[in-house]
């Protein structure tokens, strides 16, 4: 045996032959006390388990760490190395394993770096992904082996990170190692798989980001086009006159009538109106007259109280009359109510007065009405379509909007605003539109008046090379618009420029498809060969898929 002056520097060494005599003992392992545990066949099991113990005798922990041999057990006698790991180690029955696993876990790696930033340590899952064999990293630096690591800069400034894998989408901790305030080195841990879950985990992360990022793009660009005398874009005589209109009724409480061809921004004109009235701080409510069915326009228009009819809201409900108090109500395509509703809606509009369904109490209500039609009113109550009391209720101002073919030099300034609206929603740069084009856009006759310049548009930004809307890209039309007896205004069929056009949400799709079949699914090529970010690439699959 080794004299005890040659023993390695540790308080005390002790050899047992399985809890039968000590072999050997020396240092502090030759007091009786722990050769009475070496000898005692309970301790020593829990003990071999452990690997790790904790031990005080005469007030000073030590820690004792027994080796199972093939004929005896060693046992080695020192100062604890840490609290944290010391309790970690000595309440844990299977901490050995763990730490095992640790250092094993495929799912986790771990590299270790000493203080000058060379590898102690690699995890066998971390050589497996830079196609190293076992121990091969050893005492290089990291630098050579991690591109683009950060680990020797958190050796060098002692401060912990987290961030992610050079090249990769896997989150890495890295966490400076310090004894008495000197910096020893440093570990990093990066999350190596949850394959399967885990992009699946990622790519929804990004497609809410990306959704939220366009929704959000959106209803900005919605609020911007909704309200205001700014939503009405154009310089022409007409849209001069327009604007001087809505300023000097605006004020008033009175009922306005908005006439206009179908796609001219009657919806634009009544929002401008609240706005700019002193109702602006009060709801504005708007009606599609046209959708309202008679049998439910008393619930619709007026409420109910709880209970009034099977499958009723227990809470009751307030009608839209009641929404709009203090505020504005639109009557949207009033002209295609049906006669029967239109002699409910006359009584609340002379008397302000409203009674829900199921109720008996009178609501005083105090609301303006602005109404919209693209219809001839007083044909239509020539013919008996139209109630004529209602027709007096409802117009004492009429504002007559003008079809685009009567403010022509406006598309220019149209075609820019629709284009910056469409590129600032899909987070894409905004193109131009040259000359031929625009004066190709300026000699249509827009039957569909603005809504159908919209959707022109929309389909150019789609088709263009992405920095140059050209003539090429629009579609083309030969037609003429026609105007039938009410006023309304169609184009010959066969030959519009909406006849049988694709959707800008289909030719989306289609282009979407196109691409991926065209890059075998690769994602990342599609959404680059489409001008797109993979974000708004990922929304839209969504959308497709639950189409």
């Amino acid at each position: 045996m080794m004299p005890d002056h040659r023993l390695p520097d540790f308080h005390g060494l002790l050899l047992s032959d399985g809890a039968s005599r000590v072999i050997f003992a020396s240092g502090i392992a030759n007091d009786p006390r722990l050769k009475a545990l070496a000898l005692d066949p309970v301790w020593m099991r829990e003990a071999r388990l452990r690997r790790v113990n904790q031990l005080t005798l005469d007030r000073h922990a030590y820690v004792v760490i027994v080796i199972p041999m093939t004929d005896c057990d060693v046992m080695i006698v020192n100062d604890p190395p840490g609290e944290a790991i010391i309790n970690f180690l000595t309440s844990v029955d299977f901490a050995w394993d763990m730490l095992e696993q640790l250092l094993t876990n495929p799912f986790e790696g771990m590299i270790i770096v000493d203080d000058a930033a060379r590898i102690s340590y690699m995890s066998p899952i971390h050589e497996k992904y830079f196609g190293l064999k076992a121990g091969e990293a050893r005492a290089r630096p990291i630098e050579d082996i991690v591109e683009g690591t950060r680990l020797h800069k958190v050796v060098k400034t002692g401060k912990a990170e987290v961030g992610t894998m050079p090249d990769s989408d896997r989150i890495v901790s890295r966490i400076p190692i310090r004894r008495n305030g000197k910096i020893l080195g440093a570990y990093g841990r990066a999350m190596f798989k949850g394959p399967e879950q885990l992009a699946i985990l990622n790519a929804r992360i990004r497609a809410l980001e990306g959704q939220v990022a366009f929704y959000k793009r959106e209803t900005e660009s919605l609020k911007s086009q909704k309200y205001g005398l700014d939503s009405i874009i154009g310089e022409s005589l007409a849209v001069q006159r327009l604007r001087a209109e809505i300023i000097k009724v605006a004020p008033l409480e009175i009922p306005v009538l908005i006439r206009g061809e179908s796609g001219t921004g009657k919806e634009l004109v009544a929002h401008a109106l609240h706005r700019l009235s002193p109702r602006r701080d009060g709801p504005m409510v708007a009606i599609n007259a046209a959708a309202m069915p008679p049998t439910l326009v008393e619930s619709e228009l007026f409420g109910y109280e709880p209970g009034a009819f099977t499958g009723a809201d227990k809470r009751g409900r307030k009608g839209k009359f009641e929404q709009a108090d203090d505020g504005t109500i639109f009557l949207d395509e009033i002209g295609d109510m049906p006669l029967e509703v239109q002699a409910k809606l006359l009584r609340v509009l002379q008397d302000r007065i409203v009674e829900r369904v199921g109720g008996d109490k009178a609501r005083q209500l105090n609301f303006r009405l602005v109404s919209a039609t693209n219809r001839d009113l007083q044909s239509l109550v020539e013919e008996g379509k139209f109630r004529l009391d209602l027709f007096y209720r409802i117009s004492p101002i009429v504002i007559q909007l003008p079809a685009l073919r009567e403010r022509l030099d406006d598309i220019p300034l149209l075609a820019s605003k629709f284009l910056e609206n469409i590129a600032y929603r899909h987070a894409r740069p905004v193109p131009r539109i040259d000359s031929e084009a625009l004066s190709v856009l300026m000699e249509r006759p827009w039957p569909g008046n603005i809504r159908q310049l919209q959707h022109e548009i929309e389909r150019a930004f789609v088709f263009c090379n992405g920095s140059t809307i050209s003539a090429q890209d629009l579609t083309e039309t030969t037609t003429v618009p026609k105007e039938n007896k009410s006023g309304e205004t169609h184009s010959a069929a066969p030959g519009s420029s909406d006849a049988g056009l694709p959707t800008l949400d289909e030719v989306e799709n289609r282009s979407i498809r196109d691409a991926l079949t065209r890059f075998n699914g690769n994602k990342k090529r599609a959404a680059e060969s489409l001008g797109i970010s993979r974000s708004y690439l990922y929304k839209r699959l969504s959308e497709m898929n639950h189409d």
